[in-house]
């Protein structure tokens, strides 16, 4: 029934981070999809080192070899890898792991700004490659992991424009809160619970810029929706072709609201069943040339 644009998983269980996420083993994360009727979830490592255990594309493309009906790779690169340059040639690997199997790039959250020459460099290559590609994003550098970015978003709008081939997925609180017009900026990067009263920028950006897909993923997409129900129905109906299901399943017994929510839609007719497949998998089909 669904297919999981942004999952992750580590092939052998995480030690213990202080507190930090313990992320879940593949087969956790299988248990969990054949609960929820999961099809399959595409695998995102984590290489950055700002908050977690760096994760090889290898340990992810090992995942998907042994679970190949279930699992499919991304593969990532931090950009400040191999020479920390902007004049950096990722080509070999990107064209390696894209030969290996893996269909785009992600979870790319290193906490550089969007315009940063070393992020620039790298979005270029995977322009190019006409690869889709994850991000994360925050609204500060020199704490906690990705990608940082102004009220308003316009450093993502930059690249957006600068990097058409590239299909961005949206993805993350500071994303997904600029769903409506922000009481305050201190709202920005969290999860706001008051209805949507003004339309804010992330939905004009979906009708400006055609490369911009939309991961519903985590507690921030799912926030996204359910902060304002009516508001997330004329959402997806209009942007329903470039919409994806997610979990970003972290710990083996974490919530995934969002399928019942969207199923709920569909049962109550507020979404139609066309609209509904699209979101769920057809749109990751699309996207990811599954089955190709």
């Amino acid at each position: 029934m669904f297919i999981d644009i942004h999952a992750h998983a580590y092939l052998f269980p995480c030690p213990p981070q202080d507190g930090h996420t313990q992320f879940c083993t593949p087969e956790e994360v299988l248990r969990r999809y054949d609960e929820l009727g999961i099809e399959k979830g595409v695998l995102l490592p984590l290489v950055g080192p700002e908050e977690y255990l760096p994760q090889s594309n290898q340990e992810i493309l090992e995942i998907c070899r042994l679970y190949p009906d279930r699992f499919v790779p991304f593969c990532n690169i931090d950009p400040r890898g191999i020479s920390n340059s902007p004049f950096t040639d990722f080509r070999p690997w990107l064209d390696w792991y894209r030969k290996h199997g893996c269909l785009g790039v992600g979870e790319f959250m290193p906490n550089l700004s969007f315009r940063d020459p070393l992020v620039l460099n790298f979005f270029r290559q995977v322009d190019a490659m006409s690869c889709p590609l994850t991000f994360d994003v925050t609204v500060w550098i020199g704490r906690g992991y990705g990608l940082v970015d102004e009220p308003g978003l316009p450093h993502l709008e930059f690249c957006l424009k600068s990097f058409p081939n590239m299909k961005i997925l949206g993805h993350g609180p500071a994303f997904w809160s600029e769903m409506g017009v922000l009481e305050t900026v201190g709202d920005r990067g969290g999860y706001p619970t008051y209805p949507i009263r003004e339309e804010g920028v992330v939905p004009k950006l979906f009708r400006r810029y055609a490369n911009l897909w939309g991961d519903l993923s985590a507690g921030s997409g799912y926030n996204a929706l359910a902060r304002d129900p009516d508001h997330a129905v004329r959402f997806l109906n209009e942007f329903q072709d470039r919409l994806c299901y997610g979990t970003d399943l972290c710990t083996a017994d974490g919530s995934m609201p969002l399928a019942p929510f969207l199923l709920d839609l569909k049962k109550t007719g507020r979404i139609s069943e066309a609209v509904f497949k699209k979101i769920a998998r057809e749109n990751a089909i699309r996207l990811l040339h599954l089955g190709e």
